[in-house]
């Protein structure tokens, strides 16, 4: 993984759902929790969201936030 990919999925915005619009980053833990228990979605967004799963679960996403493009 490159800095760029990380930079990508971190602002990466939600698609669909509950969350539509936030970017992945400030999803919260249980929701990924769940995709991972579930299934993440095929293809990038699944890819992204697996990636922001492990940040989360590891306790990195605090040090991520400057990295959002808010």
């Amino acid at each position: 993984m490159n800095h760029e990919t990380l930079v990508e999925a971190i602002n990466q915005t939600m698609p669909f759902g509950k969350y539509k619009g936030l970017p992945l980053l400030r999803l919260p833990e249980p929701y990924l929790v769940w995709f991972h228990q579930q299934g993440f979605p095929s293809g990038k967004l699944g890819e992204q969201l697996a990636l922001i799963h492990e940040v989360k679960v590891n306790g990195l996403e605090t040090m991520l936030y400057p990295l959002l493009n808010e």
